[in-house]
């Protein structure tokens, strides 16, 4: 006997819809990768008591959420026009 999987139309909605979350175009992923790289210098700056490193970690950690954010502003605006048409 096979196995066969049924899926409702919520169960594909709801996988397209995790798709979409999780597809993040390039300026997202240097984003948060730019956040990420500011989290572990800031906290080394605080591990090691150098306010200096501390410091730049966490500007480049807001300047790497700035830029996720703009990004994701980016893709929702695209994704308002798609809809649209």
């Amino acid at each position: 006997m096979e196995n066969i999987i049924q899926y409702s139309s919520y169960d594909h909605a709801v996988m397209a819809n995790n798709h979409q979350e999780t597809d993040m175009s390039k300026e997202q992923v240097k984003g948060r990768v730019e956040e990420a790289k500011g989290k572990v210098k800031e906290a080394a700056g605080v591990l090691l008591d150098d306010k200096g490193m501390e410091i730049e970690g966490n500007v480049q950690k807001n300047v790497g959420k700035a830029r996720a954010g703009l990004a994701d502003l980016k893709e929702d605006i695209k994704d308002a026009i798609n809809k649209d048409d």
